[in-house]
């Protein structure tokens, strides 16, 4: 193995050691169904309370001696003392025992002065809601940890804890009642307090904008409805990297405050604070901390304690800092003896004060303190340097997430459109409010910070993929209700039309029903067929498509057709907008813009080369990929069939390539040019049984750039393209949503694709992570059949003009096509939202939670500045307000209109996020 940074002297150590997890034994391995255990011998003993003091002051004496470093004199002070009283206790005489207490409290009371750093101590139990255990088990043990929690409120008067997942609050109200009464009862109290306003402690990097909205929405509600609290802080202590574009979204949702302690697990990089200012993409700032402890799950012990004051950052600048104390991850929280080892240490000569606090307490009192001229800012994302192996694996959870949204997304705008065009014609379609929620909050569990992920056991994806089918399956049939509703007929009778549901005019090439199809309605323009049968049979036609509604199915007549020519072994297919030449192997070899000299691609290496890598890393199979599975790099060449031409046109024209992959899988590839389309689609199919490889495509491009752009949530962000730096090194994987680009001067590429999110950019190679075969926690994670699709588009100019952004959307958002009469449909279609810009997205249209009459729409700054942007709309609307993601009017939002308007014009920063509340 190449030495390339010291943490290799790590590694070899670990190796040398034989600790090393995969494939040596390591602790997390797949769960074994046939296990059992026998319970052989149980013990009855008498608790003596007596006896149990005195061992809690020699445990906290005795560790002050250990702990507390031996050149200070209160570490001898705290030998000799706990020394005197195991010299002083008698087991035969217990009159001793009071005796030896009293040394131990003397020595105790002894008290700090006023500059002493204060330790914020909180209750807490992360409990994830799906790890190495199923949901069902979490329901119990969230009654079980609880119940503790509320036994101990009542014995101890001060002690105060913190619980986040509104989800698991709403577990233990439907099944422990009694329970939840008397948690209602110290969350009134201020003792049992609602932290981190989301639905689930959810995944910090894969879920959409709008997803992370939905969270806080109704978890923000839920704490609101339930115990009249709103949380001011976002609590998300274990999760694997936290995207750059969540400050905005935190404040946004009625909070200012943020906790995590992940990044101390970071690999190669310290991260340089604890207390900071954390300041998203559109310079949003919302203040930080991670406890110095480095977990959330403190045992109370001088040792950590000492820790936290050493290993905290931000000396001089802040003298708080949190801990929070209790079992973690599978629950059950404080206990008896962590309260009574807190009594014990809250103010001793020789340790931090702590203080039993408020996540509240404590950052209103940073706050004050230290403002925002002390702190430090740190600003984009929050890069976990382990853990990235989480964007690819399990890649059906990831593809059925981005499904879900993309349908729930459709599901909204269309029954939004229905209802107020009911609430203008009296007819009587009702927005499904019940039903959505129903269908949110199941897809909201799944992103939680182990399912969506891929980290947990393999019963969890049970119920997964289960909950997928049913938001599936009720979505589409909302979906089909909603159109049915818009176009005022049933569906499947009729002629076709065309649904849009993205705020921009499009064109693209569909399969259309038979009886559509027939002959009699084919007609010519210019000597091009407006139809094209495939090789499947199906049939295909060019159509366009209104803004954001529906049309009438209306064949594109001028269009420059698809060719396809084949030459020795290499096919070249053109469409009037690019050109690329594909070798046998399905690899592009050039990849031109139409009229353009410049080939994009590498001149030396081809493009779309499949590559298989070895993926055995240090110890959380699941979770890692280690930067030297890299130095493994194997070209997928085991060719079984060459490629070659299917379709030749108009429409499309089709290169089918087949490769034997691995040792037991085969892949599959469908390369694809539509007419009108700026992109090339690499439509594959795969049947995956590896173990601990890695499946990747690459992208070698003729670009000189030191840095590339990723799509984030409502925006993007640009990381670097070598590694000059450990920093730049360590994010070696990176996570990136529907597209990631890199461009020089001129020209570009980018790469599209509508279920990965793992990438690298480096040296001006762009790969793509398609497939991981990880053998824990999950022995089956991702064996069997996967069907993806990515894209290569050329551009010239930016990204930006050249509309990759709106491309990235048209992939995942592919027009769709019904049957139903069309004569409610003006010949042009019906149109609804329309805006004058690329530059903003229309991103979310629903019914308000409050108000059925009125709608929320959300829209967001893409390209990275200020704009203005109007959107035009068709319905009969009164008034519009902007609001928060919360979907309550701002008090110095603007109202924008009064009356009945058609048009409102919104001024944005660059990427902002605008929420209006649209009365109709």
């Amino acid at each position: 193995m190449k030495k390339k940074h010291n943490k290799y002297t790590v590694y070899i150590e670990m190796a040398c050691n034989g600790i090393l997890g995969v494939g040596c034994g390591g602790m997390i391995q797949p769960t074994d169904p046939n296990r059992t255990f026998t319970l052989s011998t149980a013990e009855i003993a008498v608790f003596d309370r007596k006896v149990y003091d005195l061992l809690l002051d020699i445990k906290i004496l005795y560790e002050m001696a250990k702990e507390i470093p031996e050149k200070r004199e209160r570490s001898y002070q705290a030998l000799y003392t706990v020394n005197s009283i195991i010299n002083m206790c008698d087991t035969a005489d217990r009159s001793t025992y009071k005796k030896c207490r009293e040394v131990a409290q003397a020595f105790l009371k002894q008290r700090n002065g006023e500059s002493q750093h204060v330790i914020h101590a909180m209750g807490h139990a992360h409990i994830d809601s799906a790890w190495l255990w199923p949901y069902a088990e979490t329901v119990r043990k969230c009654a079980r940890s609880w119940s503790c929690t509320v036994k101990l409120m009542e014995e101890y008067d001060w002690f105060t804890f913190t619980c986040s997942q509104a989800q698991q609050f709403q577990w233990v109200k439907d099944h422990y009642p009694s329970l939840y009464s008397k948690i209602q009862h110290f969350v009134k109290a201020g003792r049992f307090i609602p932290v981190g306003g989301s639905w689930v402690e959810m995944d910090g990097l894969i879920p959409s904008g709008e997803a992370f909205i939905r969270q806080f929405l109704y978890g923000q509600r839920y704490f609101q409805k339930e115990f009249g609290v709103t949380c001011s802080e976002f609590w998300l202590p274990d999760t694997f990297g936290y995207a750059a574009q969540l400050p905005q979204l935190i404040k946004m949702c009625g909070m200012t405050r943020f906790l995590t302690q992940k990044l101390s697990w970071n690999l190669v990089n310290k991260f340089p604070n604890h207390t900071f200012w954390w300041e998203g993409i559109n310079g949003t700032q919302v203040l930080t901390h991670f406890p110095p402890g480095d977990t959330y799950h403190m045992m109370v012990n001088v040792k950590e304690l000492l820790y936290t004051v050493d290993n905290f950052q931000d000396k001089g600048r802040s003298g708080r800092t949190c801990y929070l104390f209790g079992y973690g991850d599978g629950g059950h929280g404080p206990t008896e003896e962590m309260l009574e080892k807190l009594q014990r240490v809250k103010d001793v000569d020789g340790l931090p004060r702590v203080e039993m606090s408020t996540p509240d307490d404590f950052f209103t009192l940073v706050e004050k303190e230290s403002g925002r001229d002390k702190l430090c800012t740190w600003r984009g994302e929050l890069y976990l340097e382990m853990h990235n192996g989480t964007y690819t694996t399990h890649a059906q959870v990831k593809k059925s997430n981005r499904k879900c949204e993309f349908l729930l997304h459709d599901v909204e705008l269309m029954g939004t459109i229905a209802t107020v065009l009911a609430s203008a014609s009296g007819k009587g379609y009702k927005y499904p409010s019940v039903e959505l929620e129903r269908i949110w909050k199941l897809f909201l569990l799944n992103q939680f910070h182990d399912v969506l992920p891929g980290s947990s056991i393999e019963i969890v994806y049970d119920d997964a993929h289960r909950y997928y089918k049913d938001v599936d399956t009720s979505g589409r049939k909302l979906l089909r209700q909603a159109v049915s509703a818009v176009v005022r007929q049933e569906l499947d009778k009729g002629e076709a039309v065309v649904v849009n549901t993205q705020a921009w005019e499009r064109q693209g090439v569909v399969r259309v029903a038979e009886a559509t199809a027939s002959p009699a309605k084919k007609k010519k323009s210019t000597g091009t067929d407006t139809q094209q049968v495939d090789k499947e049979g199906n049939t295909l036609a060019l159509v366009k498509a209104v803004s954001c509604g529906v049309s009438r199915l209306e064949r594109v007549p001028d269009y420059k057709p698809v060719t396809a020519s084949k030459k020795g072994k290499v096919i070249t297919i053109s469409n009037g907008l690019l050109t690329a030449t594909v070798d046998s192997h399905g690899r592009v070899t050039s990849l031109m813009v139409q009229d353009s000299q410049r080939n994009v691609l590498s001149e030396d290496h081809p493009a779309n080369q499949l590559l298989l890598y070895d993926d055995v890393p240090l110890y959380w199979d699941a979770w890692d990929v280690m930067d030297y599975h890299l130095e493994t790099r194997k070209p997928i060449t085991s060719v079984t069939q060459e490629a070659k031409l299917v379709d030749q046109g108009p429409l499309r024209a089709t290169i089918e390539v087949s490769f034997s992959v691995g040792t037991s899988s085969s892949l599959k590839q469908r390369i694809i040019l539509d007419a009108g389309c700026p992109y090339v689609r690499f439509d594959t199919e795969v049947s995956w049984h590896e173990s601990h490889k890695f499946l990747k495509v690459e992208f070698p491009t003729s670009m000189t750039s030191s840095q590339a752009t990723y799509e984030i949530q409502f925006g993007h962000l640009q990381r670097p393209t070598h590694y000059n730096t450990s920093w730049d090194s360590a994010r070696f994987e990176v996570c990136s949503h529907k597209w990631a680009d890199i461009s020089e001067y001129g020209y570009g590429v980018a790469v599209i694709n509508d279920c990965k999110y793992g990438f690298s950019t480096v040296d001006n190679i762009m790969r793509l992570s398609l497939l991981r075969s990880t053998k824990a926690p999950d022995a089956n994670a991702d064996m069997g059949d996967h069907t993806f699709t990515y894209a290569l588009m050329p551009h010239t100019g930016s990204f930006q003009t050249a509309g990759v952004i709106r491309e990235a959307y048209n992939l995942n958002s592919p027009l769709q096509v019904y049957n139903a009469p069309v004569t409610a449909l003006p010949p042009g279609g019906a149109s609804y939202f329309t805006l004058n810009t690329p530059q903003v997205i229309l991103e979310a249209v629903k019914l308000s939670e409050d108000d059925d009459g009125a709608m929320i729409l959300r829209l967001y700054e893409a390209f990275g500045g200020k704009t203005s942007a109007t959107l035009s709309t068709s319905l009969p609307i009164k008034t519009v307000n902007r609001c928060n993601g919360l979907e309550e009017v701002e008090e110095d939002g603007d109202e924008f209109t009064k009356g009945d308007v058609s048009t409102v014009t919104v001024s944005f920063t660059a990427f902002q996020i605008v929420s209006l509340i649209v009365k109709f």
